[in-house]
């Protein structure tokens, strides 16, 4: 129902259950903001965002305050203004000025409202001494940047059901930590990255890794080949001021060629491939017996939740290596043999919307004969600052299509990047494989959205399969539980750690903006509605493959290079908590 509401002297219709901030975004209005996230709870502890609310005697938290009938609020006020200067004076006396230094220097919230409301030292400096937290292969933690806005605590909390973080000390000594101030490796963390995402400042960031591979790029002795993840070209864009969801994918190819590489290859590719092994993988164990659920294995950060939190679960899940992997191995097979290059000769490249894939990187039992399928794991937040610092024109670049033939690929991998996608694509797949029948309806709309799990019954000519989609740890950990407790029963179950599956991975462009991870979701299906080709096992050069190199789908030269094994890392991650224990 709406109310109206005045501010700044002029009259508005909002929605009567929308805060101040809210509404004020609403119509146009900006309040600052810096503890508030729109995919969080609301704290209202920053006070960066109060405003002036006619008859209050204190100035409320715009994120904490809801709106009401003939309200009057003054957002600019020089009641206001003073109030928010000095908070941000407080914040910034324990803050250091390295700004120039930041690896968010330009996107760091913190530092743009510093700027704008033209804030100096106007207290005593009282810096921390922190050391670094480098221990995570994806994750580097600096705490001497914290604002103590809370924003990791809540997203590892509230979105994946971890509680890792919490905070420690009182005043501006409080900072978020793990349990024991033990490094971040030592504990249950999946390398998912959101704490990272939420943060506004350089607190928590992705472990940079754009430094070495311009090295690699200098001194060019190798050849380089990038592969790109489907939920990257719907979100690269952002990093240059489109609107989420902008479709870039021609602008990111044609950017990766100027940055040197020697080709540009698609994620997708492999992901059509991976529905090949994967649907194979299902549709062996529903003839021949095997365990079920049966789980996909796309998504590294649910490979290391199940492996830390639910080992008994191991022999589910589907032994196929996630698509950049699988591209990866290719690259150093396949591919050097085709251009008669060693595997150590080839530089490669992943730019995926995730800070897991990091830590997938480092894996040993992903190596291809000895070597590094992928060697470099870039975000695509690492991606835009890359083609800023080389001052490539993007917003002005020509469409590029990818170099063939592992640039190929069909809608049903384009999808890979949303939840329920690969879901999806198997079931397109699948479903034609096992019966021989076309698809009546190619699009399966009940495993689409953000419902954190969805279900469904597939019909596979007289076969039913129960399956179930589940995105965001924390409703992953929910039907883990159930599953555990044997409250329920499904055959195929597709999980992504991150809300949204990739369009909201732990390495994509940060936004406060509602609705963009609704946005990025419509351009990766609007993708898939455009393709000539929408099925995995209908991909040409995934059948030439096939024909040339791997023989059929889990074939021995498939299972040593597009398979691999997990293990159970329950016990080592109790062992170094009580290590750590002893030595508090």
């Amino acid at each position: 129902m709406p109310v109206t509401i005045i501010v700044d002297g002029k009259e508005y219709q909002v929605n009567e259950d929308q805060t101040i901030l809210e509404a004020c975004r609403s119509i146009g209005i900006d309040i600052p903001t810096l503890c508030y996230h729109p995919a969080l709870s609301v704290v209202g502890s920053c006070r960066v965002c109060v405003v002036e609310v006619e008859g209050a005697r204190n100035l409320a938290p715009a994120c904490a305050t809801k709106v009401a009938d003939g309200m009057v609020i003054r957002t600019n006020s020089d009641r206001v203004k003073k109030s928010v200067k000095f908070n941000l004076g407080l914040l910034l006396s324990n803050h250091p000025n390295d700004c120039m230094t930041c690896d968010v220097n330009g996107r760091c919230e913190f530092q743009d409202l510093i700027y704008q409301y033209n804030v100096k030292d106007m207290f005593p400096k009282e810096l921390r001494n922190v050391p670094y937290d480098e221990s995570s292969p994806s994750l580097f933690r600096d705490m001497n940047k914290c604002i103590a806005c809370g924003r990791c605590v809540r997203a590892c909390e509230e979105l994946q059901g971890l509680s890792i973080l919490s905070m420690v000390n009182r005043g501006h000594h409080s900072l978020p930590l793990p349990a024991l101030g033990a490094p971040i490796v030592a504990t249950d963390c999946i390398n998912c990255g959101q704490c990272a995402t939420v943060c506004p400042v350089g607190a928590i960031t992705e472990r940079m890794e754009f430094r070495r591979v311009l090295e690699e790029l200098d001194r060019h002795e190798k050849v380089l080949i990038v592969q790109t993840a489907p939920a990257v070209r719907v979100a690269l864009g952002e990093e240059f001021g489109e609107e989420p969801g902008t479709i870039s994918t021609g602008k990111m190819v044609a950017a990766l060629r100027r940055l040197g590489f020697d080709y540009v290859f698609d994620t997708n590719f492999a992901a059509d491939l991976t529905i090949m092994e994967e649907g194979s993988e299902l549709l062996d164990r529903v003839k021949n017996g095997g365990k079920f659920p049966m789980f996909t294995s796309c998504c590294p950060g649910w490979v290391n939740l199940m492996e830390k939190l639910y080992p008994e679960f191991t022999e589910n899940l589907s032994s196929a290596k996630s698509p950049h992997e699988m591209l990866g191995a290719l690259v150093k097979t396949y591919f050097a043999e085709r251009i008669g290059k060693n595997p150590e000769d080839i530089f490669v490249v992943s730019i995926m919307p995730c800070t897991a894939k990091k830590d997938e990187a480092t894996r040993e039992q992903l190596k291809v004969k000895g070597v590094d399928g992928v060697d470099v794991v870039l975000t695509t937040r690492e991606l835009g600052k890359l083609i800023k610092m080389k001052k490539i024109p993007y917003e002005s670049l020509p469409e590029e299509e990818y170099d063939k033939p592992l640039g190929i690929s069909t809608g049903a991998a384009v999808i890979f990047g949303t939840t329920g996608g690969v879901m999806e694509a198997a079931l397109r797949t699948a479903y034609e494989l096992y019966t021989g029948k076309e698809l009546p309806k190619l699009d399966f709309e009940d495993v689409r959205g953000l419902a954190g799990v969805k279900e469904t019954v597939v019909n596979l000519d007289g076969k039913e399969l129960k399956v179930a989609v589940a995105h965001g740890g924390a409703n992953v950990i929910k039907l883990m539980e159930k599953l555990r407790n044997g409250e329920v029963y499904y055959d195929f179950i597709e999980i992504m750690a991150c809300p949204g599956g990739c369009i909201g991975g732990g390495g994509q462009p940060k936004s406060n903006k509602p609705g963009y991870l609704e946005k990025r979701m419509e351009a990766i299906y609007s993708i898939d509605e455009m393709s000539t080709l929408r099925k995995s096992h209908e991909n040409p050069a995934v059948l030439k493959l096939y024909e040339e190199y791997l023989g059929e789908p889990l074939s021995h030269l498939s299972h040593e290079l597009l398979h691999t094994h997990y293990r159970d890392r329950k016990e080592s991650v109790l062992k170094r908590k009580k290590e750590l224990e002893r030595v508090e």
